[in-house]
């Protein structure tokens, strides 16, 4: 009698354990730097009860202006460093006429005069942005 097993097939099979894996781990990553992606000058924002702003596919421009009435710009290396209006509205206008579509976002600190606020705001428009939202908190 012959002994006559079932046959092996070969290990053609792709093992997705380790994809699986690394999916997890680039998963944890994205949720650890997400929340780090928007970022500007540290200020105290006002608190107004606000729906969120919609989905968007680029990243938003941030413009903070602290109390002492100094502009901040989120671009590069030297988002720390105080910047004079008509440099933040040259930025602005570059990066606008590059991506047209890119929101700008104000970060007011609630002590800053209004005055201020209104003329970045300005500064903003006239530099092409389609659209300026002001940044608060939620009470």
């Amino acid at each position: 009698m012959s002994r006559r097993g079932k046959r092996r097939k070969p290990m053609s099979d792709i093992n997705v354990v380790p994809y699986i894996d690394v999916m997890l781990v680039l998963l944890i990553v994205f949720m650890v730097t997400a929340p780090m992606l928007m970022q500007g000058v540290k200020v105290e924002l006002p608190q107004a009860a606000s729906l969120p702003v919609g989905k968007q596919s680029d990243e938003p421009l941030i413009v903070s202006v602290k109390e002492d009435g100094n502009y901040f710009l989120n671009l590069g290396s030297d988002q720390e460093k105080s910047q004079s209006l008509g440099v933040v509205q040259d930025k602005v206008g570059k990066i606008i006429r590059r991506k047209p579509t890119t929101t700008v976002l104000v970060w007011g600190d609630k002590n800053v005069p209004y005055g201020k606020v209104v003329e970045l705001m300005t500064a903003l428009q006239a530099a092409g942005a389609p659209a300026v939202g002001l940044v608060t908190e939620n009470p």
